[in-house]
C-alpha cells in the first residue's frame, strides 16, 4: 500500500484563527464538495507563508461563506490571510493509481474558486507511470 493524495484545496486563504475552539479546520461546504472532502475527515495543512505543517479534521462552516478557519491548537500555526494547501489522502495499491482521479481546486485571494484540476496517472505495461494535471475551465459562477 502507498499513501496518495485524494483531494486538495490549493492556495485557499485563512479567514480566521480561533484558539478557543476544540480543534479542527472549518471550511465552506461548497469548497469541500468541489473536491470531495467530508466532515470529520483528517487532512494535512501546509502553510505556504510560514512552512508550518499540521494535521487536523474538517468541520463544515456556513455554505457560501468561503471560510477557512483554523481552530484550537491549529490556530497557532496560521494567521488570517495566510495561503495554505489542504490535502486529504488515502491508501491504495500502486496498481490502482491509474484509476484514481484526485480533484484539486485553486483559489483567488478572496477564496473564490479559480480553477478546477484533476490529477491523472497513466500506467504502462512496462511498469512505468506518466502523470499530468488536467486543467478545467475557470469557475466564474461564484460571486
Amino acid at each position: 500500500m502507498i499513501k496518495v493524495v485524494r483531494a486538495k484545496l490549493h492556495g485557499i486563504h485563512v479567514t480566521d484563527a480561533n484558539l478557543n475552539y476544540h480543534g479542527s479546520i472549518t471550511l465552506d461546504p461548497d469548497h469541500c464538495d468541489a473536491v470531495g472532502l467530508y466532515p470529520l475527515e483528517f487532512v494535512e495543512i501546509w502553510n505556504r507563508n510560514s512552512g508550518a505543517r499540521i494535521s487536523t479534521y474538517v468541520i463544515f462552516g456556513e455554505r457560501g461563506s468561503r471560510c477557512c478557519v483554523l481552530n484550537g491548537a491549529a490556530a497557532r500555526t496560521c494567521q488570517p490571510g495566510d495561503d495554505v494547501i489542504i490535502a486529504a489522502s488515502w491508501y491504495c495499491q500502486p496498481t490502482e493509481l491509474a484509476t484514481l482521479k484526485p480533484r484539486v481546486v485553486t483559489f483567488h485571494p478572496d477564496n473564490r474558486i479559480a480553477d478546477r484540476l484533476t490529477y491523472d496517472v497513466t500506467a504502462h505495461d512496462d511498469g512505468r507511470h506518466d502523470f499530468r494535471i488536467r486543467v478545467g475551465e475557470p469557475d466564474n459562477s461564484q460571486p
